[in-house]
Order: structure tokens, then C-alpha cells, then sequence
């Protein structure tokens, strides 16, 4: 009995041991404890904080926005997120293996497959023309910086003068008679933005006209694919070795436009357009709709991604720590690209004699057109224009590296044999290679209408009802009663049972309630922990179904109906195998 005993204490780190190591031999863990935060932050920071955050804000009333978000931050955000990370780290399981807990709710884990599968989708296709726009920068000039291509029309109106067009590197004098112009024409656009409708995307004029496939979009979509399965070879392993720089280096780059952006003529007048409140919007249903998809949205609440993410973590780990670093970066991040994005969504308005809200298109767009813009007024404007491109890219595979693992996880978590998990490396394979697949139709003319289509319903309010679910069914069905259990295919078990001796996992879920330190010391938080810690430590699961760290079938016990159980005793001082 004390060496199974031991055997269920390799999921984590218990406290007599002088380091963490990788003892979770069928799933794996993280290499330490940074890489599960990194690749949080880059799972949570992507490329919607610069396109989708400052589009909602000045739809939405600028500054006004800012309350419901904080709001549905402090709220919803953040106590989800926990409660996501704090599932996925007590039960090792991916998006469908921890509703053995609840079976009848495991269309939740569907749920979040469905979404995070739709959002893998489009995800990539936004990356594939981050790596085109990438490609286009290596030039001497710009592409998209004057308004003599073959594509431009004669409303184009760009901010540098064709007379410095020889010297790619250096702006030009901004022209002084474009009011003037507008005046005959209130069609004006930029470069930047035919550039984008009229050459990268050959737009059509309805979501039903496909059109022609671009070959350029759709090589760059297969490029995508491939570095994302080749992170992903080796699972966690391989990915929590490259966030270390797809997470950090995109601050780099945001900082140094923010400090460019700054110091435009304009850029006081869209900022003032972002902070200044409308507060006439908050009574609109709509933005607090807006607010609450967009804390799903970002934090990546209800996609599945962070109980995969989580599930590798040590047992110990103090997920409630990490789920507040996590939350207010990703949220500080959406406010300070705001900052640059409407710092240039100034500049453009000034110049173009419009109102800020009308420089831009919204989505993606906005991220393709106006950022763009700005690069030309930059000196050595294509190397800028590589470095923002490549953070672009680094911003979408940090997302894009969590979704894919999660569909993985899942599926080699539901099979659960040894097979399996020794041929992931081919079930990543197949996953990226259906995502590529069904990415086509989002490449050709009529792509982009698809796309957002998509994004609007797929992982928007979507995303609520998901979350809602999984919380009734958590906190009221599986931890309200404790009477209260699946199928006897799937017995429960009480820990205060007298026939048997206590599991590990189950003695081990007392120290994540308050007072009791995690691996660094550290009290773990009341509240939710509490909460949470008192519903997973209620029961465990039966042999062969659960985690590796199940009970034998010899001890394994079921819950009388009714029996009331009393919380498990607290740990030994020495938390050594032997105590068991």
C-alpha cells in the first residue's frame, strides 16, 4: 500500500522534495513554471488586443467602454479564468477528460472544442496575411505608401509626397491641400487601405461571390500551419521552449510604436477619441454585451485552452497567483495597444479631414490598414514594417499554439491507451493538416466576409453561454450535493469512507485550501479556491477512468446515497510517500 501510495504522489511536487521534476510520465508537465505562464500570456494576448479591443472601444463610445470592460473583468473575467485553471491543474485532464466529473455535462467539453476548432480556423488565416504583409516589406519601398500602383483608384489619398518616392527610407512632406481636395471627392482613402481591399484581399462585392483563391494567402496559410505543427511536435515540451520569445518581443515592438506614434500631428486628438467617455453608450445593452464577449474573448475563457494549458501543470502549482498575473497583463496589453492604434487613427483622421471612427475599417482590417499607414512615416519604413509583421505573427501563434494543443489534448486524453499517446506527434499531424484544409474557402475573394462572420458568432456571446454552463454545473450540480454522482460505468468515491484508506490526490486537495502554502511557500487565496478545492476533494474517480494517480481496484469505493462526507484529514508535516 505505500508504494502505490507513492505511485499517486508523482502528478506534482510535494513538499519534502528538494526540486520539481517531470514525474507525470504519460501527459508530461511543463519544463518549470514560466513556460505555463508565458504560454498563458501569449494564449491570452493575441491578435485581438490590436485589432479587435481599439475597434470595440470607438464603436462603443471610446472611454466609456472602459467601465462595463473592468467591470466584466473583475467579475466574470478573472474568477472564470481561475476556476479554469484550477480544474484543469486538480483532475490532468484536457477539455473533455475532466467532465468525468459530470457526464451528462460533457457537451460543455464539445462546446469548447467547437469553438476552439472554428477559431483555429480563421486564427491562422489572420496569421497567413500578417506573413504576406511580411513578405510584401521586403522591398526598398513600401507597397502601400503612395497612390501610383496599378490598383489605386483616383480617391486615393496618401500622407507622403510621390516626390521623395526614390528614397523609400526618409518621410516626405506632408501635403498641405488636402482639405481642398476632400472637397470634391468624400470617398478619400488611403494607400494603405486599397492596398489591402484591392490588391492582398481582390475583394468581392458579396459573401456569396468566392471568386478566385489567392495563391499568395494561401501559401502563406500553409507557411503558418507548418511552423505551428512543428512548435506543437513535441507537445509542451517544444512550445514552452519558444514563448520565450513569441511572448516578450512583441512589448518591443509595441513600445517603440507608441513612442513614434505619440509625437504625430493628430495622435492628441484620437487619443482623446479613446479616453474621453461617451457615457450615453452605457446605456446601451449592446456594450455590455460587447464587454463581456470581448473578457471571453481575450482571456480565452470557455475555448478549453486553459484547462489544457493547466493540466500540465504540478499539482501544487498555485494556479490562483498565476491566474491574476495572466488576466491583468492581457488586459494592461489591450489598453496600451489601444494607446497606439489610436494615436495613428488620429494622424490619419487629421490629414484625411474625417472623424476618427471613419479612418478604418473594423476587424482585421484595421490592423492591415491603419498600422500600415503608419509604417511609412517611420524612417527605414520596411524594416519597421518586418518588425511589426513579425510581432504580428508571433501575437497570432501564441494563440494559435494553445488551440491546436487543445484539440490535440483532448483527443488523445478521450482515447486514453498507450497507443495514442505514443502517436500524438500524428494526431497534431492530422489536426493541422484538417485546419489548413478547411482554411481554403477563407483565402479566396470572398474570405474576409467568412472570416468575420465567424469571429462574430463562433467567439462571441458564444462564449457566455459556455461559461454559465460550466459553472452551474461545477459549482450546483457536481459540488452542490454530495449525493449527487455519474453512472455506476463511472463510480464516485467518498474520502471519508471507512472502508478503505484515503488517495493521495484527495488527502493532497486540503492544501489548496487557505493557510496551507503551495510548493513556493505561498497561502493559496480563499475564496473561490475554497469553493472549488471542497467540490473536487468531495469525490475522486474509479480505476481506469480518471487520472493517473486512481486509487486500485481494490480500494476503490463508491458513495452511499445521501452519506454526508467530512473533510479528509490534512496532510502529515513531512508529506513523504511513507505517511500514506
Amino acid at each position: 500500500m505505500v508504494g502505490k501510495g507513492a505511485k499517486g504522489m508523482l502528478n506534482g511536487a510535494v513538499p519534502s522534495e528538494a526540486t520539481k521534476k517531470d514525474q507525470n510520465l504519460k501527459r508530461g508537465n511543463w519544463g518549470n513554471q514560466i513556460e505555463f505562464v508565458l504560454t498563458s500570456v501569449g494564449y491570452a494576448v493575441g491578435l485581438g488586443n490590436v485589432w479587435r479591443f481599439p475597434y470595440l472601444c470607438y464603436r462603443n463610445g471610446g472611454g466609456a467602454f472602459m467601465f462595463p470592460y473592468f467591470i466584466m473583468l473583475i467579475f466574470c473575467g478573472i474568477p472564470l479564468f481561475f476556476m479554469e485553471l484550477s480544474f484543469g491543474q486538480f483532475a490532468s485532464q484536457g477539455c473533455l477528460g475532466v467532465w468525468r466529473i459530470s457526464p451528462m455535462f460533457k457537451g460543455v467539453g464539445y462546446g469548447m472544442m467547437v469553438v476552439s476548432t472554428y477559431i483555429g480556423i480563421y486564427y491562422n488565416v489572420v496569421i497567413c496575411i500578417a506573413f504576406y504583409y511580411f513578405f510584401s516589406s521586403m522591398t526598398h519601398v513600401l507597397p502601400w505608401a503612395y497612390c501610383n500602383n496599378p490598383w489605386n483608384t483616383p480617391d486615393c489619398t496618401g500622407v507622403l509626397d510621390a516626390s521623395n518616392l526614390t528614397n523609400g527610407s526618409r518621410p516626405a512632406t506632408l501635403p498641405s491641400n488636402l482639405s481642398h481636395l476632400l472637397n470634391h471627392s468624400l470617398q478619400r482613402t488611403s494607400p494603405s487601405e486599397e492596398y489591402w481591399r484591392r490588391y492582398v484581399l481582390k475583394l468581392s462585392d458579396d459573401i456569396g461571390n468566392f471568386g478566385e483563391v489567392r495563391m499568395p494567402l494561401l501559401g502563406c496559410l500553409g507557411v503558418s500551419w507548418v511552423v505551428v505543427f512543428l512548435c506543437l511536435i513535441r507537445g509542451v515540451k517544444s512550445s514552452g521552449k519558444v514563448v520565450y520569445f513569441t511572448a516578450t518581443f512583441p512589448y518591443v515592438v509595441l513600445t517603440i510604436l507608441f513612442v513614434r506614434g505619440v509625437t504625430l500631428e493628430g495622435a492628441f486628438t484620437g487619443i482623446m477619441y479613446y479616453l474621453t467617455p461617451q457615457w450615453d453608450k452605457i446605456l446601451e445593452a449592446k456594450v455590455w454585451g460587447d464587454a463581456a464577449s470581448q473578457i471571453f474573448y481575450s482571456l480565452g475563457c470557455a475555448w478549453g485552452g486553459l484547462i489544457t494549458m493547466a493540466s500540465y501543470n504540478k499539482f501544487h502549482n498555485n494556479c490562483y497567483r498565476d491566474s491574476i498575473i495572466i488576466s491583468i497583463t492581457n488586459c494592461a496589453t489591450s489598453v496600451y495597444a489601444g494607446f497606439v492604434i489610436f494615436s495613428i487613427l488620429g494622424f490619419m483622421a487629421n490629414h484625411l479631414g474625417v472623424d476618427v471612427s471613419r479612418v478604418a475599417d473594423h476587424g482585421p482590417g484595421l490592423a492591415f490598414v491603419a498600422y500600415p499607414e503608419a509604417l511609412t512615416l517611420l524612417p527605414i519604413s520596411p524594416l519597421w514594417s518586418l518588425l511589426f509583421f513579425f510581432m504580428l505573427i508571433l501575437l497570432g501563434l501564441g494563440t494559435q499554439f494553445c488551440l491546436l494543443e487543445t484539440l490535440v489534448t483532448a483527443i488523445v486524453d478521450e482515447v486514453g491507451n498507450e497507443w495514442i499517446l505514443k502517436k500524438k506527434t500524428y494526431v497534431t499531424l492530422g489536426v493541422a493538416v484538417a485546419g489548413f484544409l478547411l482554411g481554403i474557402p477563407l483565402t479566396s475573394q470572398a474570405g474576409i466576409y467568412w472570416l468575420l462572420l465567424m469571429d462574430n458568432y463562433a467567439a462571441s456571446f458564444s462564449l457566455v453561454v459556455i461559461s454559465c454552463i460550466m459553472c452551474v454545473s461545477i459549482m450546483y450540480i457536481y459540488g452542490k450535493r454530495p449525493s449527487f454522482r455519474p453512472p455506476m460505468s463511472q463510480p464516485l468515491a467518498c474520502p471519508c469512507h471507512p472502508a478503505g484508506p484515503l488517495s493521495p490526490p484527495l488527502s493532497r486537495a486540503s492544501e489548496l485550501l487557505p493557510g496551507h502554502p503551495d510548493d513556493a511557500g505561498v497561502p493559496t487565496a480563499p475564496l473561490l479556491p475554497d469553493l472549488l478545492a471542497l467540490c473536487l476533494s468531495s469525490y475522486h474517480l474509479s480505476p481506469g477512468s480518471g487520472p493517473p494517480w486512481s486509487p486500485p481496484e481494490s480500494s476503490s469505493l463508491q458513495a452511499s446515497p445521501g452519506a454526508e462526507c467530512a473533510p479528509p484529514p490534512a496532510p502529515t508535516a513531512t508529506g513523504s510517500p511513507e505517511a500514506w
